[in-house]
């Protein structure tokens, strides 16, 4: 197979990782991905940092080993610093005054190109006699729609669209109709005789309730001690989980003992807290770019603290974020690579004894420099440090796994909108995988990949679950399954799926699925690695009566991520 060269930016991988580049973060100033890195650490550390932190800070951004947040790159040399990822807002009580407060802190947020997460647990329930007007209250769930609205419209930061997070306690007497409010094939399009689902596998813009919005359902304390008190689960998670198996939506958020009251959560679910108006500051360790573990301990440490220092730096959307931010100063540092790691070391998607040696030093490291840092520095300590974020757009720049996920495919056909209504597609080869085929000769047939491990969840789980004891907020991931209504995704399969899911819960803090062809346009199709190989680097265009649609059967399938 013919490999990538870049004059420009001779790290990346494949020419998707320099597309990505130059799509999204590329501007004056920046145009190489070595320039935005150089510019990047001064924009956030010059004044808090050596000169020779600098200096190693920008080698490892430039060599792919540490890479910060989306919006960190995009504000790299901009007049505006909204570094920020996402912001987690809270809804504080049931009146006039927080629903209005909700809409102007969800709008000034995504102005500043960060996404928004929002618990609704506080608010009645639907047909609620309210005192003060002699009215009925409308429910939480129009209020999500009313902030999907916004996110609809607005452009964050004027460059991409929204993301957006919702979630209500599973005892809040609406969950009924929550478990349900993104059903959209069986939501009738007027008299067309098409569902909602079914028009926007045609129009991708075509509105659908909460359609910008990713929901989740929030189990606390009580339920945890009542199931492992009765072995019974209950009602809204088994139906939950139905819902999950066939739908991906929505999610399951865990909080339990001393984490249950941090609730609120990002558009991703990786950054969790308490308090209103908290942030995201993200950015994550490339292991498939590290070979010893010194130098993973040194990038670490310095990744902490230029988090840390992006909390000194960032420019925020209104006075209480700024409040909550003094306040918890939180981090998020994160791990991408890390299926990539494994695979080089010959070793399977499990987390093994040399992994947990490196997730040690993860945690020992930044524990250790957050605190003595935030000394130096005279400001507050975090009061988190490690979140493992999904890594999607700096994943495909590293050209690595992201996040903890295993290998999507080891090629696969990308599908995208392009001029905001037709459809696109590229032939891609893992970048990981193929430097592996390349390094060792490895067959590419013998590459795990999450489609073969759609049909082992319960490994998917304790691998998520073991990463999860070193991380002290949450990981986003996202287990893909077959089909629903397949031999191996159906009504018959719900009940050892929520077993086993139950007796993880304690160790996950959320958990997400996503069965194969469960939302119309998903946009990666598995492929055979020769018919990648072949038509790699030409783009295709798509006609709109067709989609990449298709089961998971045996090691193929498809699967939106």
């Amino acid at each position: 197979m013919p490999q990538f060269r870049s004059n420009e930016n001779p790290m990346f991988r494949s020419k998707f990782s320099e597309d990505i580049f130059k799509h999204k973060y590329a501007h004056h100033g920046c145009e190489t991905w070595d320039a935005l890195s150089s510019v990047l650490v001064d924009d956030v550390c010059k004044e808090y940092l050596s000169k020779d932190d600098r200096d190693a800070l920008k080698r490892m951004i430039t060599d792919l080993k540490f890479i910060p947040g989306g919006r960190y790159l995009y504000y790299a040399g901009r007049e505006n610093k909204f570094f920020n990822n996402c912001y987690l807002l809270k809804a504080e009580e049931d009146t006039r005054e927080d629903w209005a407060d909700i809409s102007w802190k969800s709008e000034s947020c995504l102005m500043t190109g960060g996404g928004i997460g929002i618990d609704y647990s506080v608010y009645r329930e639907e047909g609620r006699i309210l005192n003060g007007t002699g009215g009925l209250s409308s429910g939480p769930i129009p209020k999500m729609q009313m902030v999907n609205e916004i996110g609809r419209r607005v452009m964050q930061g004027g460059s991409r669209r929204s993301a957006i997070y919702a979630s209500l306690n599973w005892k809040h007497a609406d969950v009924d109709k929550f478990l349900t409010s993104k059903n959209w094939y069986d939501m009738p399009v007027g008299e067309t005789g098409f569902s909602v689902g079914q028009v926007k596998e045609q129009d991708f813009n075509f509105n659908a309730p909460l359609d910008m919005t990713n929901v989740s359902v929030n189990y606390d304390t009580e339920w945890l001690l009542n199931y492992w008190k009765t072995g019974d689960v209950g009602d809204t998670f088994k139906q939950n989980v139905r819902q999950a198996l066939s739908t991906a939506e929505p999610g399951f958020s865990f909080n339990f003992f001393d984490k249950e009251n941090e609730t609120l959560r990002n558009a991703c679910t990786e950054v969790t807290s308490a308090d209103d108006s908290d942030v995201c500051n993200l950015g994550s360790v490339n292991m498939g770019r590290i070979e010893s573990l010194s130098e993973f301990a040194e990038v670490v440490e310095l990744g902490t603290k230029f988090l840390l220092c992006g909390t000194l730096r960032a420019k925020l959307p209104y006075d209480k974020v700024y409040e909550t931010r003094e306040k918890n100063r939180r981090l998020g540092l994160g791990l991408m690579g890390m299926h990539e790691w494994l695979i080089k070391g010959g070793q399977k998607y499990e987390v093994t004894e040399g992994l947990h040696k490196w997730l040690s030093v993860y945690k020992g490291v930044s524990d250790h420099v957050s605190s003595s840092f935030a000394d130096t520095l005279g400001c507050s300590r975090p009061v988190a440090n490690r979140a493992i974020a999904p890594t999607g757009s700096i994943g495909i720049l590293a050209g690595t796994s992201t996040g903890v996920e295993p290998i999507f495919a080891v090629a696969y056909k990308r599908r995208y909108l392009k001029g905001g209504n037709r459809w696109h597609y590229q032939y891609v080869v893992d970048s990981a995988a193929q430097e592996i085929i390349d390094l060792y000769g490895i067959d590419p047939k013998n590459i795990e990949s999450a489609l073969d491990l759609a049909e082992d969840y319960q490994r998917r789980m304790k691998f998520q679950a073991d990463v999860q004891d070193y991380v002290d907020m949450s990981i986003s991931s996202t287990i893909n399954l077959p089909k629903w209504g397949s031999k191996l995704n159906n009504e018959d399969t719900v009940e050892e799926f929520t077993n086993t899911l139950a007796s993880y819960a304690h160790r996950l803090r959320g958990f997400t699925v996503y069965p194969d062809g469960c939302r119309g346009g998903q946009p990666l199709s598995s492929v055979p690695y020769s018919e990648a190989v072949e038509k790699l680097g030409e783009e295709f265009e798509e006609g709109l009566e067709t989609h990449d649609v298709c089961d998971i059967t045996g090691h193929g399938g498809s699967c939106g991520v």
